[in-house]
């Protein structure tokens, strides 16, 4: 039997018996494998603000498992408290990561089922043990499609992807998003998984993405573990790269893509599609529909998150690198100008500029096909 590799986990599962979410945690990968339970509001919140679990889409269904089992947890004896104990959840598990749209998104899918539910109860002849039951398996319900959903958004991303490589071709990427940041195939490395199991052969090569290292940490090693000929490079390595014309692509992934196609990225992914333009590599964004923020005209609207400043000075060293009390510039994403991008891969096509009208035509699709909400 072969060896199990990281590709055999679970990114995000739910144990449905003990009511805990289960958790890879990224903080220890690579060197250590280790899977974690959770069941208290605080231990979840953390798990995502701590990145334990990252990556838009992971982060979606972790919240939408999470909510669950919290709601499992609610003591009351009426509709009204039920849902206002729930929404107290909802809204404290929405406030771990601000950028990542996923995370927002899946927790009003749970509320709108939540609130769907309750509102058919009104004036039923169940009891109120019988009224939660019937909502809480309608959040259960939720939380596993929105999980089932996550898979095939990344595989029909992949598949799009897949259509604008060829065998043979260099690839590079930032961050992860890989498997390990979704449920499975990622949306960045869908294509190159993709065209892996197709024999094409691609060449990556993986910014390592400072300064919490997801693209060496995590990114290099879920390829090396399918088998992908995959090369680690420092973050100031890209532009090399790209002048010697090792990469004919550039895939990333994306936490809010705003109205017009300015994208928030893993921070230093506006650095690279500025080298990517210079130097004629097509640019690609895979964001499933639901990272799609058509609330937000532009990508300065968008709120950044900004982070410790202990994970530039000290993080990942033995000893301090920086000088004791430095001013320190930390923010977790930048945002991508919408000239920089070639183009962005959904599960329903592939959106080019001017973008908004992609946007447009792109979510009628999605609405005809009637699959995913």
């Amino acid at each position: 039997m072969a060896d199990k590799t990281i590709l055999d986990y679970e990114t995000v599962d739910i144990d449905l018996e003990k009511k805990e979410l289960i958790i890879i945690d990224q903080t220890k990968l690579p060197g250590k494998t280790e899977l974690i339970r959770l069941s208290e509001a605080k231990d979840i919140w953390d798990a995502i603000y701590l990145l334990k679990v990252r990556g838009a889409p992971a982060i979606g269904v972790a919240a939408a498992m999470g909510l669950y089992i919290l709601a499992c947890k609610i003591v009351t004896d009426s509709l009204d408290e039920f849902y206002e104990e729930f929404v107290k959840c909802k809204d404290y598990l929405d406030s771990s990561r601000p950028t990542a749209v996923n995370l927002h998104w899946a927790l009003e899918r749970m509320d709108e089922v939540a609130k769907g539910e309750i509102l058919s109860l009104k004036n039923s002849n169940y009891n109120y043990a019988q009224e939660e039951a019937i909502i809480l398996k309608a959040l259960e319900k939720e939380c596993l499609l929105i999980k089932e959903e996550d898979i095939w958004v990344c595989r029909t991303i992949g598949e799009y992807g897949l259509s604008l490589l060829k065998p043979g071709d260099g690839i590079l990427t930032h961050c992860n998003a890989g498997q390990l940041a979704t449920c499975k195939y990622g949306t960045a490395t869908a294509p190159i998984y993709l065209g892996t199991e197709q024999g094409y052969n691609f060449k990556v090569f993986a910014d390592e993405t400072r300064p919490l290292l997801q693209g060496a940490r995590l990114t290099a090693y879920e390829l090396m573990s399918a088998g992908v000929d995959v090369t680690l490079i420092c973050d100031n390595t890209s532009g090399m790269v790209m002048k010697n014309g090792w990469v004919q692509a550039v895939f990333v992934g994306c936490d809010r893509v705003a109205a017009n196609g300015d994208t928030a990225n893993k921070i230093g992914t506006s650095m690279v599609a500025t080298l990517a333009k210079r130097y004629n590599v097509p640019f690609y964004v895979c964001a499933p529909t639901s990272t799609i923020d058509m609330s937000t005209p532009t990508g300065d609207e968008i709120h950044i998150e900004e982070r410790k400043s202990e994970e530039v000075t000290e993080m990942w060293y033995e000893e301090r690198m920086a000088p004791a009390g430095v001013k320190v510039f930390n923010p977790a994403f930048d945002v991508t100008d919408n000239d920089l991008i070639t183009g962005i891969i959904t599960e329903y096509g592939i959106a080019r500029a001017p973008f908004t009208q992609d946007f447009i035509d792109i979510f009628k699709r999605k609405e005809e096909a009637g699959y995913g909400k």
